[in-house]
């Protein structure tokens, strides 16, 4: 199969092999960077991509960069901000497919469909960062 027929511009084509990627790389980078939830008070934040050791900001770059690499559109992989359930603001990355738009979390091992995550969702990575309208939940 061709990359370019799976991964055309727009939305990613959800096929076996495109689950495979997206599994691989979840689990990958879930478990490859320490978890460092340290705050930064007055310096400036980093997002890397490889960490050692990171936050959820750098497991969603790190897992975008990868999915790049591996032919995905830039314009199918966004940064979402969302709110945990204890109030933390939090990254993750959205791969839009044909098949419903799927969330890559640092905090699960699980990939889930957006509606399905236990978040409070914030605002979106368009081309610009778009707001999104509180369900009043």
């Amino acid at each position: 199969m061709s990359h370019a027929a799976a991964f055309s511009r727009g939305l990613v084509r959800l096929t076996g092999e495109c689950w495979a990627i997206l599994k691989q790389i979840n689990q990958t980078v879930n478990r490859s960077i320490c978890p460092d939830g340290a705050e930064l008070s007055s310096r400036v934040e980093a997002w890397l991509i490889n960490p050692d050791r990171g936050d959820c900001n750098d497991y969603a770059v790190t897992k975008r960069h990868k999915l790049l690499d591996r032919g995905l559109p830039s314009s199918a992989l966004l940064l979402g901000e969302v709110v945990t359930r204890w109030g933390k603001h939090h990254l993750i990355l959205v791969v839009r497919t044909r098949s419903g738009d799927l969330v890559l979390d640092n905090l699960t091992p699980a990939i889930k469909p957006w509606a399905r995550v236990p978040y409070r969702w914030v605002r979106i990575q368009m081309r610009q960062w778009t707001t999104i309208a509180d369900r009043g939940e």
